[in-house]
């Protein structure tokens, strides 16, 4: 973990931190974490990216870790996050990357593609598949109808009633449940939000005492504000994004999901994914992998897996 450089960078009205590795020269990989996560999520795939000689960029996305965290939701659309990906590559002098998201990082990754697609050479997108823009309904609104009030998403929309929830449970606690958790149904928050869950009866093999007081440490000094805007502007991208709709995303694309990830249960999920409709909408897709055995948190619980995954695609734009 000493190789790996940290720094500052002021991009698109905001300062975001950026761990980096590997040679300048090599080829340029980005990599955007999910939530409730942190550029710490990818320490894996940085050691051995960067060993294989590519330049790896890993920044804390707005609203997290030791990035600014702008107050208001209205600035935490995919237009926003495009936007700090854009001005960090050419901040970096890169013009075009390879692309590595996982989860929220997943769908910033799409919009890259969807965006921006002269910056992306090629990407691998975990965990989160590709959602087509539904002009009659909101994304919001469409989760609301199909899972009901009570699905965490939609429990997410009222400022300040999550991070109530967040501030009276042990942060420690917090981080080891959820990511040592290995349902895969859809997270409802009956009655008042609760987030602590039935305690796992160990900590996740893959994870470490020192991963835990990682993350709680840096949440407890952050909060969870800024990761919570990212689903209470989903709406509002929804409304930006309208002149994407129907748009088809060409940049080749790998995709890899765990089949006890709790994405590939929601409802209609692996219909999608297996099935024709998500090569329609993204052409560019060369490969799905679904992964036996492996929860949310993949790039974590199965680094070597995604480690070889990564490099046996991105070889081939290098």
């Amino acid at each position: 973990m000493e190789t790996i450089q940290h720094t500052n960078v002021q991009t698109n009205g905001v300062n975001l931190h950026v761990a980096t590795a590997g040679p300048v020269t090599g080829p340029p990989v980005l990599l955007l974490h999910g939530f409730p996560e942190l550029w710490y999520s990818w320490r894996s795939q940085i050691l051995f990216l960067s060993s294989a000689g590519y330049r790896v960029i890993a920044p804390d996305l707005r609203g997290y870790g030791d990035s600014d965290a702008p107050p208001s939701s209205d600035s935490y659309t995919a237009l926003h996050i495009v936007g700090d990906v854009v001005g960090l590559l050419d901040e970096f002098g890169i013009d075009k990357v390879l692309l590595v998201g996982h989860d929220w990082g997943a769908l910033i990754a799409w919009y890259c593609c969807l965006f921006r697609p002269d910056r992306i050479k090629a990407s691998v997108i975990l965990s989160v598949q590709f959602f087509p823009r539904n002009p009659k309904m909101s994304f919001i609104e469409g989760f609301k109808a199909v899972l009901g009030d009570q699905f965490y998403m939609v429990r997410f929309q009222e400022p300040g009633k999550a991070e109530k929830e967040f501030a009276s449970v042990d942060i420690r606690e917090f981080f080891k449940n959820v990511m040592s958790n290995r349902d895969p149904s859809a997270p409802y928050l009956p009655g008042e939000v609760k987030f602590e869950g039935v305690p796992p009866p160990s900590l996740a093999p893959w994870l470490t005492p020192k991963d835990i007081d990682y993350y709680a440490q840096k949440f407890s000094h952050s909060g969870f504000t800024g990761g919570l805007n990212y689903y209470r502007a989903f709406d509002r991208t929804w409304e930006l994004t309208a002149p994407w709709t129907k748009a088809e995303i060409k940049v080749p694309v790998k995709f890899i999901v765990g089949d006890l990830d709790l994405t590939y249960h929601f409802p209609g999920a692996q219909d999608y994914i297996n099935g024709d409709a998500f090569e329609k909408d993204v052409p560019g897709l060369e490969e799905v992998i679904v992964i036996g055995d492996a929860s949310h948190f993949i790039n974590q619980e199965r680094p070597v897996e995604i480690n070889s995954h990564i490099h046996d695609f991105f070889r081939n734009f290098c």
